[in-house]
């Protein structure tokens, strides 16, 4: 029999989302067969069977978070074995062994086993319960497989003392990514943020400001290089690329998706907008590539287009820059910029530079 781990999907991915199994144990399957949908970093991926053979067991189920390297199946070329999935480190309320010793919590995909009698729960949520006074015996268990999470803890906590609660719930695929995102980029980046405002007077009316932001944007990263790179912290080293691969921000019920335009200076400007429709539209319906979502190197936010003029905006790494602009207004019209750069490795001069730039090329956009 061989295992079969959760390959590297690449882009430094740590974990993923099993979404569906397309196989069932038992099953007999061909090399390249889809064996497994997966969402992680803001894209579903179908995994295919590394090889033929006769799936012996499943390790995870729908809803589960699993770590690269981590088992996803075994397999082999005898008949499958039904030996049922164990999830362990629960422990039961009334068996407990005086020794610490954990009786494993046993159940099938979807099958949920609690009582009064018999609780699975882990130890971090048997200590939080012990520090907020909760009776393990009178909370009603949401776990998916009969277990006492930590927010049944909390919540019967609140229930008790009468404190304001609500319903919790677990942070998967989109928000999950954008979550570890945020904080890594909270963590390792120096933001500082300049404002300004374009003047729009000579636009004859106010369609395609994407694409013109777009080609702007490209033109200022020309003539001030210094925002349109990577910036390494481990090696203090910085990679200047001569191509532009704008990350576009895309807003959508699930969590901000950032697909990428790829050489957006190579794509003619009469094709533009509808290469940005495609991809904002493949991002909102799921169906965005991963090599999609890779490669940027600047992040263009139209988050105008929601509300708002300026704004503050995040960094992510290894980027260095990432321009916003608002929701534009007046007479004569102007557009709200906000341009954030790391201060590790962008001076203000540079950033202060590309904005001047950028300015100028889409002030010009409407005469042309």
């Amino acid at each position: 029999m061989t295992t079969f781990a959760l390959p590297d999907l690449g882009e430094g991915l740590q974990e993923a989302e099993i979404l569906a199994w397309h196989v069932s144990e038992g099953d007999h399957v061909s090399a390249d067969q889809p064996l497994v949908s997966v969402e992680t970093d803001k894209a579903v991926i179908e995994i295919p069977a590394p090889e033929s053979g006769q799936i012996i067991k499943l390790f995870a189920n729908p809803g589960d978070i699993v770590a690269v390297g981590a088992p996803l199946m075994e397999y082999g070329t005898g008949p499958a074995a039904d030996k049922g999935a164990i999830v362990g480190d629960l422990e039961s309320e009334k068996d407990k062994e005086p020794k610490g010793d954990r009786e494993p919590h046993k159940a099938h995909a979807g099958e949920i086993r609690a009582s009064a009698e018999r609780i699975s729960v882990a130890p971090a949520v048997r200590r939080l319960a012990k520090d907020l006074g909760v009776d393990l015996l009178s909370v009603e268990p949401s776990g998916k497989r009969g277990e006492i999470t930590s927010a049944d803890v909390r919540n019967a906590a609140a229930a008790d003392t009468g404190r304001l609660s609500g319903t919790s719930e677990e942070l998967r695929g989109i928000r999950r990514a954008m979550a570890i995102r945020m904080h890594e980029a909270g963590r390792e980046v120096v933001p500082a943020t300049l404002h300004d405002d374009a003047d729009l007077g000579a636009w004859p009316d106010m369609t395609n400001l994407l694409p013109r932001a777009v080609q702007a944007l490209v033109k200022a990263a020309k003539a001030e290089p210094a925002l349109n790179v990577w910036y390494d912290r481990a090696s203090q080293t910085r990679t200047l690329f001569d191509i532009v691969n704008i990350g576009i921000a895309v807003d959508t019920p699930d969590g901000l998706i950032v697909p990428v335009l790829k050489d957006a200076g190579s794509i003619p400007p009469g094709a533009l907008p509808d290469r940005l429709e495609s991809l904002i539209e493949n991002a909102r319906g799921r169906s965005v590539q991963p090599d999609d979502l890779r490669d940027a190197t600047i992040t263009l936010s139209n988050y105008g287009v929601l509300g708002g003029r300026y704004a503050n905006l995040v960094v992510v790494p290894p980027q260095v820059a990432i321009l916003g602009i608002g929701r534009a207004g007046g007479t004569p019209p102007s557009l709200p910029l906000s341009l954030t750069m790391d201060h590790r490795a962008v001076s203000g001069g540079e950033a202060a530079l590309f904005l001047s730039a950028f300015i100028a090329s889409i002030e010009s956009a409407g005469q042309e």
